[in-house]
């Protein structure tokens, strides 16, 4: 198999974690606790997002909240589970 055609697998440092989530939510504070442990833990890092200023995530994901996105993809919605979430993350 050429070079090119083999995908690397990304370190957990090279990762993003994105939780899209709002004030006010328990299951997003929830999920806050477990992306921010899983992400000091592997060296990922994350940014939060919230739903109510952007008419784009509210349209997409306003049922789901809190969401979690690993690079821009969606990886689990309303509760995190660590563990599977580290190995999404590749650690």
């Amino acid at each position: 198999m050429s070079a090119l055609l083999r995908r690397t697998r990304k370190r957990p440092a090279d990762r993003v974690v994105t939780l899209v989530g709002k004030e006010g939510c328990h299951l997003c504070e929830d999920a806050r606790a477990v992306v921010s442990a899983v992400c000091e833990e592997t060296g990922a890092s994350w940014v939060e997002e919230d739903i109510a200023r952007d008419a784009g995530l509210y349209a997409k994901y306003w049922e789901q909240i809190p969401v979690v996105l690993i690079d821009g993809e969606q990886h689990t919605f309303w509760r995190v589970d660590p563990a599977r979430l580290r190995e999404a993350l590749g650690a």
